[in-house]
């Protein structure tokens, strides 16, 4: 009951002064509205980066030449290749829970068709690229493990190409050219869109990797290998599993390959994100200190202008602590007041920016929750020195106060 005729009290003090009350609450709306905003661009924009690594596949390993020594030269990831077919093969049949591999050879080249050219990426792949990119076909079928043995001509295209070789005709049956070589389509890709570095996904045409190596670029090695694990769980052990068989291939020579998996890329992908979030939710946190500062400030001012009104409670039997209470109260409605009306300007404000500017926003719940609870502790922590001084307060010196 006394907590409920405190507050009471409390919301008349505020309500006496309502223009300074906004004034004061203004710094916690501005914090809180700072923190909701940049929080969710900066949340949008990692789960958009984390939608274009999940569009690569799902559970997804890949092999990359590279991390080797020779003849004192060192390479790294994506340096020369030592990867043959030969190694794709083994992982297919020697590492436990693999659902798909498929080695690649990647290329640029003008294609030719229907009387127009076309400069695209040639990727040399296996019958389960699709299944492991999570790349569904909008029409025809995918090449066959017959049609790699035969080193067939055969070519699946994406949606971009068959849009610039044949406009307004159908593809599938028709011959596409590449280093002069007739290729038959028998397969159009669906449209899968940019990646996260803005490469257009569907300007591709793929063919079998053996038909790449000995009919296109005449290769011994390919570019990488890419395998899919059954399950989420087994990566991190198929990845382990995959290290050790390829270094038993090599016979005791040093490493020449790097392995990776989905998880790993997509932490890469999403650290520069997370870090422009953390910082951008911290200097929108320093408005949030600022706001609690003003509350201090307005609340001691309060103080010394109702001297007298706390003399008199107090010379009328009060205790220290409703008044210590009282003025806690009005600090924590001030900051929770603008606490929510902050969490609202800044949904909309993130809203706008997204509107405006077209970019991802994602409002999360954690966001609103922690924004506002760190409003009422800031008013709680900011309020508590001006209500313990006025708690302090002599009763006879107060009444004597002018």
């Amino acid at each position: 009951m006394r907590i409920t005729n405190t507050t009471v009290v409390a919301l008349r003090a505020l309500r006496r002064s309502k223009l300074r009350s906004i004034l004061t609450a203004l710094g916690i709306i501005i914090g809180v509205g700072a923190v909701i905003a940049m929080v969710s661009i900066g949340n949008g924009a990692k789960s958009q980066v984390e939608a274009q690594v999940a569009s690569l596949g799902q559970n997804v390993i890949t092999v990359f030449p590279g991390s080797f020594s020779s003849g004192g030269m060192r390479s790294g990831w994506g340096g020369m290749s030592s990867l043959t077919p030969d190694d794709a093969e083994a992982i297919g049949k020697e590492v436990a829970n693999v659902a798909g591999v498929s080695p690649e050879v990647r290329d640029r080249n003008q294609v030719l068709a229907n009387g127009l050219n076309w400069n695209t990426q040639i990727l040399g792949e296996g019958p389960d690229y699709p299944t492991i990119r999570m790349w569904p076909l909008q029409a025809g079928a995918m090449f066959t493990d017959s049609d790699v043995r035969s080193m067939a001509k055969v070519a699946v295209i994406g949606e971009t190409v068959a849009e610039q070789l044949y406009p307004n005709e159908d593809p599938i049956g028709q011959t596409i050219r590449i280093r002069n070589i007739p290729f038959k389509v028998v397969g159009v890709l669906a449209s899968k869109g940019f990646n996260l570095f803005g490469q257009d996904q569907d300007d591709v045409v793929l063919i079998p990797y053996s038909s790449h190596m000995r009919r296109v670029s005449r290769r011994t090695y390919i570019s990488s290998i890419l395998v899919q694990a059954a399950s989420a769980e087994s990566i991190q052990k198929v990845q382990d599993n995959i290290t050790d068989l390829l270094l038993q291939r090599r016979r005791g020579k040093e490493q020449d390959f790097t392995v990776r998996n989905q998880v790993e890329l997509a932490e890469a992908a999403t650290a520069t994100s997370k870090t422009m979030t953390v910082l951008l939710g911290a200097i929108a946190g320093v408005s949030l200190v600022v706001g609690g500062i003003g509350i201090m400030n307005i609340m001691l001012v309060s103080v010394t202008e109702r001297t007298r009104e706390i003399g008199i409670r107090l010379a009328v039997g009060a205790h220290g602590r409703d008044v210590l209470l009282q003025f806690l109260i009005e600090a924590v409605i001030l900051s929770s007041m603008g606490g929510i009306i902050g969490i609202l300007l800044g949904i909309g404000t993130s809203r706008l920016v997204s509107l405006l500017n077209g970019w991802p926003v994602l409002v999360s719940s954690s966001s609103v929750i922690v924004a506002f609870v760190f409003s009422a502790v800031v008013g709680v922590f900011f309020g508590f020195y001006p209500a313990r001084k006025a708690a302090q307060l002599d009763p006879i010196d107060a009444l004597r106060y002018e």
